[in-house]
């Protein structure tokens, strides 16, 4: 089987974890204090906080900047659960706008149709490794006085105008095992808002810039240097990740020949780092996957349910109709394209895809 994704961890990685078991220091310490150093000189801005998962940067992120009850935050409906499951827990609306059918990013002019007085937020996803089109969103969100926090958990490295996400507002990463770089789990947020960087760190560590001195009500969200040890290694051959991936991916698009199969755009001021190589399939979308993975190709549905549509939130009442996003939750089938993947290998899944 060919599979959909395949952490790549090295001699590097596993003797780092072995130096920080040999010193003792286990928990949050000096590797994770070295990997938020690297992590802002890498993404370009000022502050980076070390979190134990990507859904906890969005949710520290959201709370310093001082969203809750009464709130509401525009985002996607077409990502994973965790982009928008955050805001719930501020106690914050999240409000949901259809999306580009080429990029599957967010859609700007469809934010300005559900702005309201209630808006504090923009919280645009960078979707697969495909910036999202951060000049009109800042654009609206200078019109409109409204924060950004960017979804940045699929795009490490990924860069809209020579810029890399992550630095247009808030940015918050995910480090989970399938991503283009790991910690095992963890997340981070970047920053360049001294006094936000502040309040994020305090909100980690239990409400406390001092040791057994708790100003507000925190969480413990902190990454193990165990985690940021491998981070290290991982950032380091982030960039060799990303260029393979990109070069696996122009391959993958050059040999596809099925009229059926729509291939991955990617927008000419954007650097797509392809955390996934997403197809839209014009019918058989089911039928199509399931011969894949009976031929030896892993897939993945990235995503079957828009979030718009989860019994969770029809639950809470979220009953309106985002037809792109519906649309192509039932037209897409991502493809192996990682760093491990073959020549070999991609010529086998085109030869396969072109057969259908």
């Amino acid at each position: 089987m060919i599979p959909i994704a395949k952490p790549i961890i090295g001699d590097e990685e596993k003797k780092a974890v072995l130096d920080v078991l040999s010193s003792g220091i286990i928990a949050q310490g000096p590797r994770v204090k070295e990997f938020e150093q690297a992590f802002s000189e890498f993404i370009g801005t000022e502050f980076s906080i070390a979190v134990n998962s990507g859904t906890a940067a969005l949710h520290i992120a959201l709370l310093a900047h001082g969203i809750g009850p009464g709130d509401e935050v525009i985002t996607t409906p077409f990502t994973f659960i965790a982009t928008s499951n955050p805001i719930l827990f501020t106690g914050a609306k999240p409000v949901f706008a259809d999306i580009d059918e080429e990029t599957f990013n967010i859609n700007p002019d469809k934010i300005q149709e559900k702005i309201t007085n209630k808006t504090k937020a923009l919280l645009p996803v960078h979707l697969y490794g495909h910036p999202a089109d951060m000049k009109a969103i800042q654009e609206v969100a200078e019109d409109h006085r409204l924060l950004i926090i960017e979804d940045a958990c699929q795009a490490h490295g990924a860069e809209f105008n020579g810029k890399r996400v992550g630095s247009f507002g808030t940015g918050c990463f995910s480090f989970y095992p399938t991503k283009n770089m790991t910690t095992s789990e963890g997340g981070m947020i970047t920053m360049n808002n001294k006094g936000i960087a502040k309040k994020a760190r305090m909100l980690r560590e239990h409400g406390s810039r001092e040791r057994y001195v708790h100003e507000i009500l925190g969480f413990n969200l902190r990454m193990t240097d165990i985690s940021a040890a491998i981070g290290l290694c991982q950032l380091k051959k982030l960039p060799e990740f990303n260029q393979r991936r990109i070069e696996n991916a122009k391959y993958l698009t050059e040999l596809i020949r099925n009229e059926r199969i729509i291939t991955p755009k990617v927008r000419e001021n954007c650097k797509h780092v392809f955390h996934q190589y997403t197809i839209r399939v014009m019918d058989d979308r089911d039928k199509i996957a399931d011969t894949l993975n009976e031929k030896g190709i892993g897939t993945g549905i990235y995503y079957p349910i828009p979030i718009h549509k989860q019994k969770l939130y029809k639950d809470l009442g979220y009953n309106e109709s985002l037809p792109v996003s519906e649309k192509l939750a039932n037209d897409v089938i991502s493809l192996p394209i990682h760093p491990s993947i073959t020549r070999e290998n991609l010529e086998y899944i085109s030869s396969v895809l072109n057969g259908l």
